[in-house]
């Protein structure tokens, strides 16, 4: 409770940081804020030559939108992905980026991993803002799901706060824990259905492995987005309550693990 009640009391320090980061993160760009949306763009780009032009994967036709279109296929799972990537990295950093502000001044460390949070939100929201402009101008029906969109990037950005708050603790006592998550992240993005559709592994898998993969939070995240977005109906929503469960237990486990390490961190940083 006064790890709670500490960090109520940062709550303008907060935002300052939140502001910080969002004035800084283009300031002296020439294409400003554009980048935010090249840089999935380029992703998708690669993703769709190498597998859709190289090795002739399509995309599944949505249903009831009646869309086949393999690039916005890419980004619908693209962008969330891209999202939780943002999150767990800049979380992860956050605490050694601001070592003089940590030993010096005594606030809710919290403050700095939740900061990295809301600004990573902010740029998903302007990227998913103009893939449903995309979508519904290639004719998907998303405009009555969009609310339920919202909920699910909210609990997105619960459930990357978990491993942020995590990964910002823990980086500070095992300094290679970025090079270490580089791989686990690559790993898990190959380990999701994101240039794939999820059918592609049945039947190739061990009956153990292929509930792993199908329960794998991030391609649920994933599967549910395109299910709103790209085919433009509802999603499952015995996923929905999963992934409300899922995104609540993971950032408890988070904040207990960053509250556990957290005790020496001004010494070790």
């Amino acid at each position: 409770m006064g790890q709670l009640a500490e960090l109520r009391r940062s709550q303008n320090l907060l935002w300052n940081l939140t502001l910080r980061e969002l004035r800084a993160k283009y300031r002296r760009s020439f294409l400003g804020w554009a980048w935010s949306m090249l840089n999935p763009l380029s992703n998708m780009l690669i993703y769709w030559f190498v597998f859709g032009v190289v090795f002739g994967a399509t995309a599944p036709k949505g249903h009831p939108s009646g869309l086949q279109v393999y690039a916005l296929y890419l980004l619908t799972g693209i962008l969330p992905w891209g999202f939780f990537s943002l999150v767990t990295n800049l979380g992860m950093g956050s605490l050694l980026s601001n070592a003089t502000l940590v030993r010096k001044v005594y606030f809710a460390r919290e403050t700095l991993v939740f900061a990295q949070v809301i600004f990573s939100f902010v740029q998903f929201s302007i990227e998913m803002s103009l893939l449903c402009v995309a979508l519904i101008i290639a004719g998907s029906p998303i405009l009555p799901w969009i609310p339920i969109a919202f909920f699910m990037m909210v609990l997105l950005a619960i459930y990357a706060s978990g491993f942020a708050l995590a990964l910002a603790a823990s980086a500070v006592y095992f300094r290679d824990l970025r090079y270490l998550w580089t791989i686990i992240i690559q790993v898990m993005f190959f380990a999701t259905p994101i240039i794939y559709p999820p059918d592609r592994l049945e039947g190739r898998l061990s009956r153990p492995l292929e509930i792993l993969f199908a329960w794998n939070p991030m391609a649920v995240f994933v599967q549910s987005f395109r299910h709103l977005l790209y085919s433009g109906t509802s999603p499952e929503w015995r996923n929905l309550g999963y992934l409300t469960v899922v995104s609540c237990a993971t950032l408890v486990a988070g904040w207990f693990i960053f509250v556990g390490l957290s005790r020496r961190i001004a010494e070790e940083l």
